[in-house]
């Protein structure tokens, strides 16, 4: 497996590694040393590089962050090529940012599977969002530097469009109800299995303060890289602080100091990080940044949401929980304590929002979660099984991802 040091990539696919080492499978796991102890957790070998990626102050416009991703790729590749020729794996997997795992599988014969942890490509999506970032500034020179990159590895697909947005196979831990276009997309290429969730996110892993008791539950969250905004924390503050029959939990990372946010109200604990999908289980609200994770965890356990996009793919996402009809979208730079106020309370007793809840958290499970990825992966080993139902490799070996 290969993903990047940031947590919006990596959560995303743990409970699917952990299942894979738990069905007896060696797992390498290539990553910054950065997110060592999310790794190792999983039973899963860390095998360690070097990343330039920075752990905030992205850039800010796309072309600039495909750049800086490309860069990444082509400085990765070198540090764990000799690695993977050494110890070559029967299958690689790969985050949508695992590009160097693509080259070594290409040119070495061997199987990809991607597991994304955001939305994929439709068919048309070339035409209709690629010809939009070929039309940016900076994109002929991405382009070239690309192909540049691909066809000195060796690579056999060398048009950077199909390389990085058409993996041969895509496990999309994300519910279908997510995807835009999702009667467009290829489903002999890509399957979608819902949140991939696991013990570490079921309502026993969090306990429900005792001052929460016969309130309800609102949690506050804009989820692990876009979190310095101190002033939105403070107007959620405004907006629920001594609500009554309200108690809440608001997350601020690692970026905001707490000592900014002033006084705290009673009806309200703050924390730099809490185990999210384990508080939505029992959450009767949610405001979001509408990342995917906090999106597809939302609708898993059926919880209203109050979305509020920072960055990147968030006001896509908002706007399909909105057309969902199971959130209300908000404007951070634009909205007041009385609109948040207001937006809760909407969303929170329409009774039309808890019908759609009831139904796409049905809908999300049926899907199949972390059971239904490692089987999805395991269908791409070249792979036989024995009578007493270990897997094992057609000549017998351990099967190596």
């Amino acid at each position: 497996m290969l993903s990047i040091p940031a947590v919006s990539h990596v959560y995303p696919h743990l409970e699917v590694i952990r299942e894979l080492v738990r069905r007896g499978h060696r797992v390498s796991y290539a990553n910054d040393p950065r997110v060592a102890e999310l790794v190792t957790g999983t039973g899963a070998e860390l095998v360690p590089y070097t990343s330039i990626l920075p752990e905030s102050d992205w850039p800010e416009t796309p072309i600039a962050a495909m750049d800086l991703f490309l860069d990444e790729a082509i400085q990765v590749l070198p540090q764990l090529g000799p690695h993977f020729t050494s110890d070559r794996p029967d299958l690689y997997l790969s985050d949508i940012a695992g590009a160097p795992f693509r080259v070594l599988a290409e040119t070495q014969g061997v199987g990809l599977v991607q597991l994304s942890p955001a939305s994929v490509a439709w068919e048309g999506y070339e035409d209709e969002v690629g010809a939009w970032l070929r039309s940016q500034p900076g994109a002929d020179a991405y382009q070239r530097k690309a192909k540049a990159w691909l066809t000195a590895t060796g690579a056999v697909t060398t048009d950077p469009d199909a390389f990085l947005g058409r993996p041969p196979r895509s496990i999309a831990v994300i519910p279908r109800a997510m995807q835009p276009d999702a009667e467009r997309v290829d489903a002999s290429r890509y399957s979608f299995v819902g949140a991939c969730l696991g013990a570490r996110d079921s309502a026993d892993a969090w306990q429900r303060p005792e001052a929460a008791e016969g309130r309800r539950l609102l949690l506050v969250s804009l989820g692990s890289a876009f979190t310095d905004h101190p002033d939105f924390y403070r107007t959620c503050l405004a907006a629920f602080g001594d609500l009554p029959d309200w108690y809440v939990v608001m997350q601020i990372g690692k970026q905001t100091d707490p000592a900014l946010l002033g006084e705290i109200p009673g009806n309200v604990e703050v924390h730099s990080w809490v185990p999210q999908p384990a508080v939505l289980a029992h959450a009767d609200a949610f405001v979001t940044h509408a990342g995917m994770g906090g999106s597809k965890e939302g609708l898993h356990h059926g919880v209203p949401m109050v979305a509020v996009p920072q960055a990147t793919d968030q006001f896509m996402n908002a706007d399909r929980l909105v057309s969902l009809g199971v959130a209300r979208r908000l404007d951070s730079d634009s909205v007041s304590p009385a609109v948040l106020r207001d937006a809760l309370m909407d969303v929170a007793e329409d009774p039309a929002v808890r019908e759609r809840l009831v139904a796409l958290r049905a809908e999300a499970r049926r899907e199949g979660g972390t059971r239904r990825a490692a089987d999805l992966v395991e269908a791409e080993l070249p792979l036989s099984r024995a009578a007493d139902g270990s897997v094992r490799l057609a000549d017998g070996g351990r099967p190596a991802i």
